[in-house]
C-alpha cells in the first residue's frame, strides 16, 4: 500500500516558514475596507506615490516597440550600465555591469535566490532582529539554522559588533544586514560596519546586505553600503531594487551586485525561478531611470518622507503613553505602546478593529517583547493626519478606562 502523504501541509521545510503576520493585517485591512469602512493603512511598506512620468511613458513606447520577448537571462545591457552608474554614484563602489550585475524580477526574487544559492543544510545564518520577515522564512526555506541576533531599545536598535562576535560558530554561513532597516529606522554607523565587515573577514562568512532603502536618510544619518570596506566587494552580496525609491512596488524590478566570481552560480538559480525579468520594464528603466524628471520626482519623494518623518514624531509627542525611537532611515517607526498597560498586538488589534487604522505589531518582526507597533509613515499627509487622530482618540479612551 502506498504511503498517505497529507499535502496540504507541504514539505518538511515549510514547517519553519510561517505566514506573514504584515500579511495577515493587510489582508483583514481590505476585508474591512470591502465593508465600506474607511481604513488607513500605515501597515504596508508601500509609498504612495506614483512612479516617475518618465518611466511610464517609456515603458509604454517599449511596449509599442515590441520589447516583449526575452532578454538575456543575467538583464538588459543598457539597464545594466545604469545601474552600475547608479550603484556607483550612491554608495560609491563599481560594479561592472558586464560580470557583477544580475538583474532580477523584485527584490525579493534577488533575496531569495542569493540564500538558496549560498545557504544549505547545516548552514547557520544571522539575523539582526527585529527584521523583515522574509529573512527568517528564508533561512527556514533553505533548511538553515536561524541565529538571531537581538537588537536593544537603549542603543536605537544599533547593532553591536561585540554581541554579534559571540553568536559566530563554524557553522555560519551568512550574515543578513538591512540597512537602513525595516523596521526599526536605523542606520548602521561607520564604525559598527567597519567592525562587522572585519568580523566578516576573520571567520569568513558573507553577508547578505539588504539595501533597499539606501536613498531614505535622514538628519545626520549617513548610509555606507557593506561593500564599499576594504576587502568586503569578495564577500559582500548586495540587494536592491527600485520599489522603494523609485516607487515601482507593482513593477517587480530589483538588481543584485556581487563580486564576478560570485554570480555565474547564482545566475543558475536566478535561471530556473524567473528567467528572466520583462524586457519592456528594463528597457524603460535604462532610458529614464536616470533623466532629468526623474532625478526631480524622485528627490521630491524622498523630501517629502522626511517631512512626513517630522510629521509623524511631532504627533506621537502629542500622545500620552506612547513613545518611540527616532527612525534615521526607511519609512518606519517604532512605537512603544507599554505606556498604554498594552502589548503590541493587542494595540494593533484594537486600532484596526474599532478605529479602522492598519499597523503591524512588532512582535510579527520578531521584536521578542510584543511591546512595539510599526507604524509606516509612507502614507500620505492627509491620511497621516487622520490616522493619528483616531489614535490619540483610542489612547484617550484606554486612558479613560473604556
Amino acid at each position: 500500500m502506498f504511503q498517505g502523504y497529507d499535502f496540504s501541509q507541504g514539505t518538511e521545510r515549510m514547517h519553519h516558514v510561517s505566514a506573514s503576520l504584515i500579511r495577515a493585517y493587510s489582508n483583514r485591512a481590505a476585508e474591512l475596507q470591502a465593508e465600506g469602512k474607511q481604513v488607513i493603512r500605515f501597515s504596508a511598506g508601500e509609498p504612495n506615490f506614483n512612479t516617475p512620468s518618465d518611466i511610464k511613458e517609456a515603458a509604454i513606447r517599449a511596449i509599442t516597440n515590441n520589447y516583449t520577448h526575452y532578454p538575456s537571462n543575467k538583464g538588459y545591457g543598457p539597464l545594466e550600465d545604469e545601474i552600475s552608474r547608479y550603484t556607483e554614484e550612491f554608495s560609491g563602489v563599481h560594479y561592472d555591469p558586464d560580470t557583477e550585475i544580475l538583474v532580477t524580477s523584485s527584490a525579493a526574487e534577488a533575496l531569495n535566490n542569493a540564500m538558496l544559492t549560498f545557504v544549505g543544510p547545516g548552514d547557520e545564518v544571522i539575523v539582526p532582529m527585529p527584521a523583515f520577515v522574509t529573512y527568517k522564512a528564508l533561512t527556514g526555506l533553505c533548511g538553515a539554522t536561524l541565529v538571531p541576533l537581538y537588537l536593544e531599545e537603549k542603543s536605537g536598535f544599533q547593532l553591536d559588533p561585540d554581541a554579534l562576535e559571540k553568536v559566530i560558530t563554524p557553522r555560519t554561513k551568512m550574515l543578513v544586514l538591512n540597512n537602513p532597516c525595516n523596521p526599526t529606522g536605523a542606520v548602521l554607523s561607520y564604525e559598527t560596519l567597519a567592525k562587522v565587515c572585519q568580523l566578516a573577514q576573520k571567520y569568513n562568512f558573507l553577508i547578505l546586505s539588504d539595501e533597499i532603502y539606501s536613498r531614505m536618510v535622514y538628519g545626520n544619518s549617513k548610509f555606507y553600503s557593506v561593500a564599499s570596506f576594504p576587502g568586503m566587494k569578495e564577500r559582500a552580496i548586495i540587494v536592491n531594487g527600485f520599489s522603494k525609491t523609485f516607487a515601482m512596488t507593482g513593477w517587480r524590478m530589483g538588481y543584485l551586485c556581487l563580486q564576478a566570481d560570485l554570480l555565474p552560480v547564482l545566475l543558475r538559480c536566478h535561471q530556473y525561478s524567473t528567467t528572466c525579468s520583462p524586457a519592456f520594464i528594463q528597457v524603460a528603466l535604462a532610458e529614464a531611470m536616470d533623466s532629468p524628471l526623474t532625478r526631480l520626482q524622485v528627490q521630491m519623494m524622498l523630501d517629502q518622507l522626511a517631512k512626513r518623518r517630522n510629521l509623524v514624531m511631532q504627533e506621537l509627542d502629542g500622545i500620552p503613553g506612547l513613545s518611540y525611537i527616532p527612525p534615521q532611515g526607511a519609512f518606519y517607526i517604532m512605537v512603544d505602546v507599554r505606556g498604554l498597560g498594552m502589548t503590541g498586538s493587542a494595540f494593533s488589534q484594537k486600532l484596526l478593529e474599532e478605529k479602522y487604522v492598519a499597523t503591524v505589531p512588532a512582535v510579527g518582526l520578531d521584536e521578542p517583547s510584543d511591546s512595539y507597533v510599526r507604524f509606516s509613515y509612507a502614507a500620505s499627509d492627509e491620511d497621516l493626519r487622520e490616522g493619528f487622530r483616531r489614535i490619540r482618540e483610542m489612547a484617550q479612551e484606554i486612558r479613560n478606562g473604556k
